[in-house]
């Protein structure tokens, strides 16, 4: 190996330690399993996919559990539609209401 590469290496090698952050982390978030730590890019694609939390209260949450109660009970009752896309499920549905 040439001085020079030798030189070049050696130089590439201190320009990175260099440059490396020093960060202290608290021992209770490595016990609780607390810390995740990932590239910030990947954490803005996680962040835009992610559905947004709603929380509702008084009548609209009544309403919604009872929409999921008629649901379940219509599933338990075999009365749902199974189908592979929103589309064939609307055909199939339409010719459900057609019949009755």
């Amino acid at each position: 190996m040439s001085l020079t590469s030798l030189y070049q290496k050696y130089t590439l090698r201190i320009k990175k330690d260099i440059n490396m952050a020093t960060i202290t982390i608290s021992k209770n978030l490595i016990k609780n399993d607390d810390l995740v730590i990932i590239p910030r890019k990947e954490y803005e694609s996680m962040k835009a996919q992610m559905v947004p939390t709603f929380y509702l209260k008084g009548k609209e949450a009544d309403k919604l559990d009872k929409m999921i109660e008629n649901g379940l009970r219509e599933h338990e009752r075999g009365e749902t539609i199974s189908a592979n896309s929103l589309r064939e499920a609307l055909k199939l549905y339409g010719k459900k209401g057609k019949k009755n």
